[in-house]
């Protein structure tokens, strides 16, 4: 036997003394380990590369682990997304007296097996410490964690929902920082709009207000196109009460264009433009908005305006002087507008154009590339579709989607239903698809 196979042997000999359940899983993905092509990245130590991604430092791997671990705080229990080559795992095991459980989550359980037969693993396996586990479609993020790069840019297809958990928890202290309260243009728009929000409609008066309809939430995403004849037969017969249409405000223009009209558009981001919102519509319908758009725009609006704040400290400034109901916030005008239907009592929420994801290489309906500041970017993040394929899309884009499936476990008396099969998966949402009733 090779020394390869012989250190592939005694890791695996491991594994299936302590977690057999995960080695018949390892055995399944032979095949796609077997294809996994690894290099030898060269340096002062040397590692070793997955896809052209360096699972270590080539300098000084030891160094690496010792940087990392100082990101973790002396907690009885750690988690790692990712094993990478095991350093980190093994310093931890080694430098922590008082860590009583690591839990490792396997993030691409074939990459797993290929590393075994190249990096000796049985130390920090047999460490009765370790718990080694597949990362599962319906993990949440545990606390406190290292989440690995390269691994969550390799995760497997049923590691992907855990990857984009982990994406959108990384990047919270970021949304953190840019959505705190007194940054001077967002500050500067809720002191010029404190006449319009005293003025305007509260939104809580639309809540309770369509209880038993059906709310259908329309965003931009290229698949809206595939809708516009069955949003256009939304008022015919045998849809009575005709589904309450809300619309985001990038939609508004392709809505127009196809002769539909929204009951309600939704407009929360700042840098909206008239040409984004000032749609021809056939006649007005309502906005609500969050008050850190300009104020010349939202004069401009034709019909009655709602205001609302939204959870962000951005609206602590004026939050109760004078008072205004709050929507959810989770990144996207998507959140609110979903919120808004479910607060308006409507039991059943379908989404259309609501992708999260770039199908067909496209980034919106009706817009441009680039028209709405998204671009189709290098691909290497990607969602599975409804067909479970995967299809490009960007982090921010996986990251609201996230948001929003959070949001929908905690609405179960709601039931959520996706339109199209080439969107982005979302996680509690059933698919219908192609039905008008």
């Amino acid at each position: 036997m090779s020394a390869a196979a012989s250190t592939r042997a005694a890791a695996l000999a491991v594994i299936g003394a302590r977690w057999p359940a995960l080695l018949a899983l390892l055995r399944q993905q032979e095949q796609a380990a077997a294809a996994i092509d690894l290099a030898v990245v060269a340096g002062a130590g040397g590692t070793l590369a997955a896809a052209g991604l360096q699972l270590g430092s080539r300098h000084d791997a030891a160094a690496e682990s010792r940087v990392q671990a100082a990101t973790l705080p002396q907690a009885d229990t750690l988690h790692l997304y990712g094993p990478a080559l095991g350093t980190l795992a093994r310093h931890l095991l080694r430098s922590r007296p008082g860590l009583r459980r690591l839990e490792v989550h396997l993030m691409n359980t074939a990459l797993f097996l290929r590393l075994l037969g190249h990096v000796d693993a049985s130390d920090w396996l047999a460490d009765p410490r370790l718990a080694l586990r597949a990362a599962g479609a319906r993990d949440e993020v545990a606390h406190p964690y290292f989440a690995h790069p390269a691994e969550l840019a390799l995760a497997d297809d049923a590691a992907a929902p855990l990857r984009d958990r982990l994406r959108s928890a990384l990047d919270l202290p970021y949304v953190r920082r840019t959505f705190h309260g007194g940054q001077p243009l967002l500050a500067s728009r809720l002191e010029e709009n404190r006449p319009l929000i005293a003025a305007d409609r509260d939104v809580a008066e639309l809540f309770g207000s369509a209880a038993g309809r059906e709310a259908w939430v329309v965003g931009t995403g290229p698949t809206l196109e595939g809708h516009l004849d069955e949003l256009r037969r939304r008022g015919e017969p045998g849809l009575v009460p005709a589904p309450l249409l809300i619309a985001v405000d990038t939609a508004l223009r392709p809505l127009a264009a196809a002769g539909i009209q929204p009951d309600i558009a939704v407009s929360i981001d700042y840098r909206i433009e008239a040409r984004h919102l000032l749609a021809p519509l056939a006649r007005p319908c309502a906005l609500v908005y969050a008050p850190v758009l300009e104020a010349a725009l939202l004069r401009a609006w034709p019909g009655p305006r709602y205001c609302a704040y939204g959870e962000s400290a951005v609206y602590d400034a004026v939050r109760g002087n004078p008072a205004r109901a709050t929507l959810h916030e989770g990144g996207s005008v998507i959140h609110p507008a979903v919120d808004l239907a479910v607060r308006m009592g409507c039991r059943r929420v379908r989404l259309l154009g609501v992708d999260f994801c770039f199908p067909g290489g496209r980034t919106h309906a009706y817009w441009g590339a680039g028209e709405l500041r998204t671009e189709l970017g290098s691909g290497r993040c990607w969602a599975l579709d409804g067909h479970g394929a995967r299809v490009p899309t960007q982090p921010n884009f996986a990251s609201y989607r996230v948001e929003l499936e959070r949001y929908i476990a905690r609405h179960p008396d709601v039931a959520f239903e996706q339109s199209s099969a080439a969107s982005a998966r979302i996680a509690g949402c059933t698919l219908r698809v192609g039905q008008t009733a």
